[in-house]
């Protein structure tokens, strides 16, 4: 196949034509409904399997562990990419949960936008401070939905202070309700005018009913919801509430619309914002030099693996965001770092847990890499010239327990899916010197990456496991010199992670590390 470049404006037309972005938010807000909704109005998916609650989330099509349609939550990151009038989608579902975090974050360095969904009863809850956070020091451009709006919850107004009082950017609202939540009829598009009532299907499953109104005819029918929300409006404009493109994208205020998604009300706007205000895929920053520029050379860095997303397909998905040039299926690139050479002969679109052969992908796009097992988390992929994209962010592990399984006949599988749960990130795996390679350490950001963990274990390997936990709750890199000065001090253990070689000093928390570190000066110890 050939792998000559398409002509610049090509590439570039083609990344003009990208909206990748993710979803985020604090978990049960609502993520995983709005990926499905978006989907839906997309007209990609016939009906959302979300309308019935947590309890019935089968048809979820970014929920395809079967851990995630049981409970109700997301607990990995998921990509489904979809067109929308002449526009690419290509949309990430992440993690609901705090303990994968580390998920979320690695996802958020692939996007160029995110989508911030705000519970109308909840406002910003702790999870959703700390994401925004993590935009804010990308510079990723943030659209806020105040999700759930067809139910109690908290004044309009007071939800747009909040935004601006907690998290310092700038709330202008693109849509207005008219109705408080928990009896909302519509919004008005603060950009046209435009009034659109919205009632929810029959069932819920299918597209909302909307039907645009002009102001004397929705100021009979609702009264005083109608006064309301045009006095709200007037006071946005006379406080500077507008969009400002330029703001946006510097990632100073953030546009904020109204809605439901489970109701599918508020969706159709939401995407379409997106497409006409959300930046397209641009030149990105790489570890030392210039940015790369999106029509130059290929290249693109894998943020995600997965394994065992289909039953029908017990294979590895490396995901990969493509930054510059034109991919195309069985092109050779390399690997930075090593330089060597690899072969992208599987190369799939991804939606949800199914998956499409595709021939060629553009900047802004993301690749399912089929048995890429030589990559891990973070390679670079290029041709020509080298490039390194910088490395992907990794949390310290606050949880530790010891993993063994009592069937000596499954140890061959056990073994596997350790190393399978490492090299997908699930969890960090380390290996103690007093404990051997029959029992290695899981390290985690949170407990429930242990869950998943067994659960994956017994459900893809058919290993049962049973987990010790230890006294640890920090943990800092060391050296070889740093090994052999705790070997003297109790109630620390260093250990290697297997991934990369590092050595962990564990301690019981961080008063002890700190006692320690000030007995020994010329101890490493990094967070």
């Amino acid at each position: 196949m050939s792998q000559n470049v398409l002509a610049p404006s090509g590439v570039a037309g083609e990344a003009g034509r990208r909206r990748t972005f993710a979803v985020i938010s604090h978990p049960d807000a609502g993520k995983s409904t709005m990926t499905e909704a978006l989907a839906l109005h997309a007209r990609v998916i016939g009906q959302a399997g979300a309308v019935h609650g947590k309890g019935d989330r089968k048809g979820v099509v970014s929920d395809w562990m079967a851990m995630e349609q049981q409970r109700g939550i997301s607990v990995t990151s998921a990509a489904l990419q979809f067109s929308y009038r002449d526009t690419v989608i290509n949309l990430l579902d992440t993690p609901g949960h705090a303990d994968f975090s580390e998920d979320t974050y690695r996802v958020l360095t692939a996007v160029d936008s995110a989508v911030m969904l705000l519970d109308a009863a909840k406002g910003l809850e702790p999870q959703t401070l700390k994401l925004f956070e993590v935009c804010r020091q990308r510079q990723i451009p943030v659209m806020t939905f105040i999700n759930k709006w067809d139910r109690p919850g908290h004044d309009a107004l007071a939800l747009l202070d909040e935004i601006e009082e907690r998290i310092g950017l700038k709330p202008t609202p693109l849509t207005w309700p008219v109705g408080i939540a928990g009896h909302f009829h519509g919004v008005i598009d603060r950009r046209t005018g435009v009034f659109t009532r919205m009632e929810r299907s029959p069932g819920g499953a299918g597209l909302a009913i909307e039907e645009e109104m002009d102001a004397a005819e929705a100021a009979e029918r609702y009264g005083a919801d109608w006064a309301t929300a045009t006095e709200e409006l007037d006071l946005l404009t006379m406080t500077g509430a507008d969009h400002d493109q330029d703001s946006f994208l510097a990632a100073k205020s953030t546009p904020v619309l109204f809605g439901a998604a489970v109701a599918n009300l508020g969706v159709r706007q939401l995407l379409n914002v997106l497409v006409e205000l959300a930046p397209p895929a641009e030149a990105r920053p790489t570890a030392a030099g210039p940015d790369q520029p999106v029509d130059g050379e290929f290249s693109g860095f894998v943020f995600k693996i997965q394994a065992n997303m289909n039953k029908a397909h017990r294979d590895q998905v490396a995901f990969m965001r493509i930054c510059s040039g034109r991919f195309e299926r069985g092109m050779v690139v390399k690997q930075a770092g090593t330089g060597k050479p690899f072969t992208t002969k599987y190369a799939q679109q991804i939606f949800g847990q199914g998956r499409d052969t595709i021939d060629e992908a553009f900047p802004g796009d993301v690749v399912g890499l089929v048995n890429a097992t030589a990559l891990g988390i973070g390679d670079t992929l290029y041709t020509g010239s080298p490039v390194q994209f910088p490395p992907l962010p990794s949390f310290p592990p606050e949880h530790f327990a010891v993993v063994r399984t009592n069937d000596t006949s499954a140890f061959k599988r056990f073994r596997r899916g350790i190393e399978q749960l490492d090299g997908e990130g699930v969890v960090q795996v380390l290996r103690s010197e007093q404990r051997g390679d029959q029992s290695p350490v899981l390290a985690a950001v949170g407990p429930m990456q242990f869950e998943v963990a067994t659960y994956r274990l017994e459900a893809e390997f058919g290993v049962q496991v049973q987990l010790d936990h230890l006294p640890y709750e920090t943990a800092a890199r060391t050296d070889a010199a740093g090994r052999e000065i705790l070997r003297s001090e109790s109630n620390v253990e260093v250990m290697t992670r297997v991934r990369d070689g590092a050595l962990l000093a564990l301690f019981p928390h961080r008063w002890r590390m700190r006692t320690v570190a000030g007995r020994h000066p010329d101890l490493r110890l990094d967070a």
